[in-house]
């Protein structure tokens, strides 16, 4: 009955193709062993090659070795190739300031894959059941979890791990393995209310099968199901807008606002997680709560704000786009500074831009002054000679409303931060005559005083 039924799973999910290879994750408990057994008897039909990967967590002392033991003769009389690790877990979570459920995950999976490299093997097979389904979704449901965490385990991930007794209940699979006399070793701490999934398998379910639902298993599982296939369709057409609305680069993503921020949120935090994993490969250790985060760099007040997400994910938040990488972006800051002619041009390469001049008499002026392109000063009230350079601490300038920082002017006109220094600065011997095509000078106003005229124009190089 069990073995029918997880090779329907098999089927259904597409886990095993002909020919595989396939490290399986053995701890010794019934899961593992009930899995490792049942793939030994697909191994002919299948022409499957499978080996055994056992991690000694250092935590359970003799019997972890007791355990070694076990696994070291059930596989041997199986006839599979089995790998036995051993590692400090508890001397790790302690340095690396993880929880010993997160720190032995890592360092399993870590070891799987080594395995799985080094044996050239290309899926890694996980004991996970039915309950640990459920168990997984109530915890991540106290977690605040989306719709991504509610639809549960997968059953195939990455195309890599694979789950096939993710439907057999955990009384079945202890049934399977008496019948066929497997023995499994039972770890007497998973039977103790220490971590949050053991009091979640051992208090909240019981609790809530005797006063709520005996089938709570049952109808959990079935919940997340349903809510997987509404999930696979929304990330079908995120993935879609992920692509339509991103710069994708080996080490980064930018988002072009433009097309972005009037997207459903739903799709933002999917494309904002899509993102993520393009960078790190998964997005373990990224909450909801970060997600928020980069969401409020939306606003136009976040222009040039940066936020640093765990595994060293850095998000910035640019005039038009918002980046996520994992490399952090230092301004290249351009320095600069040329004498402008009064009747000539001077050649900004740093920047890419021509500076023309020319003196013209007050009546010339008038009759040119509706010229936006060109900026226009009494060339009577400018002192010495005249330079165009870029912009330097403390630099201040005389706008009709008073004196104003040239930093704050940039912050107000929102000009991104690795652009302020390309921005050229006109000065003389006692003050600043305009900040670019952006603001002139009150102090090299033309007035009716005015005899000549200063006329400055940028263009492209």
């Amino acid at each position: 009955m069990i073995f029918e039924k997880v090779l329907s799973t098999i089927n259904k999910h597409e886990l095993i193709q002909k020919g595989d290879k396939i490290v399986v994750g053995l701890s010794g408990g019934p899961d593992s062993v009930c899995l490792l057994h049942i793939l030994s008897r697909l191994k002919e039909e299948l022409d499957l090659e499978i080996y055994a990967a056992h991690l000694n967590h250092q935590i359970r002392g003799i019997e972890a070795q007791k355990d070694a033991f076990y696994i070291s003769k059930l596989c041997e009389e199986m006839g599979i190739t089995f790998f036995i690790k051993s590692i400090n877990v508890p001397e790790y979570c302690e340095k690396n300031g993880v929880s010993i459920e997160e720190g032995a995950r890592k360092l399993r999976y870590e070891m799987f894959y080594e395995i799985k490299n080094n044996t050239r093997a290309n899926k890694i097979a996980i004991g996970h059941n039915l309950n640990d389904q459920a168990e997984t979704i109530l915890m991540r449901m106290m977690r605040g979890t989306g719709l991504q965490g509610l639809k549960g385990i997968e059953y195939i991930r990455d195309g890599v791990i694979i789950r096939p007794i993710l439907d057999i209940e955990r009384n079945d699979i202890e049934e399977y393995c008496k019948q066929n006399k497997l023995n499994p070793r039972i770890d007497k701490t998973n039977l103790e209310s220490i971590y949050t999934r053991n009091k979640i398998r051992l208090e909240l379910i019981p609790y809530m099968k005797d006063n709520f639902n005996s089938n709570i298993i049952e109808s959990i599982v079935r919940m997340g199901n349903s809510l997987r296939s509404d999930n696979d369709y929304i990330e079908s057409e995120a993935l879609i807008k992920f692509k339509e609305v991103s710069n994708i680069n080996s080490d980064s993503v930018e988002l072009n606002l433009k097309s972005y921020i009037n997207l459903h949120n739903s799709m933002k935090v999917r494309i904002l997680r899509n993102s993520i994993k393009h960078i790190l490969g998964d997005t373990n250790f990224i909450d909801q709560r970060h997600i928020d985060d980069i969401i409020e760099l939306e606003d136009e007040s976040k222009i040039d704000k940066v936020i640093n997400l765990p595994r060293g994910i850095y998000v910035y938040r640019k005039k038009d786009s918002i980046i996520l990488t994992n490399k952090e972006i230092v301004i290249e800051e351009i320095d600069f500074c040329y004498n402008i002619p009064s009747n000539g041009f001077i050649k900004v390469k740093e920047i890419g831009t021509v500076i023309e001049t020319q003196v013209v008499s007050i009546d010339k002026y008038k009759r040119s002054k509706s010229d936006k392109s060109c900026k226009w000063f009494d060339f009577n009230k400018i002192k010495g000679g005249i330079v165009v350079r870029n912009r330097r601490s403390g630099d201040k300038i005389k706008l009709s409303g008073g004196s104003k920082k040239i930093k704050d002017l940039f912050i107000d006109i929102k000009i991104p931060k690795e652009d302020r220094c390309k921005v050229p600065v006109i000065a003389d011997e006692q003050g600043i005559l305009s900040v670019g095509n952006f603001r002139n000078s009150e102090n090299y106003k033309v007035d009716a005083e005015t005899k000549e005229v200063l006329k400055v124009s940028f263009k492209k190089l």
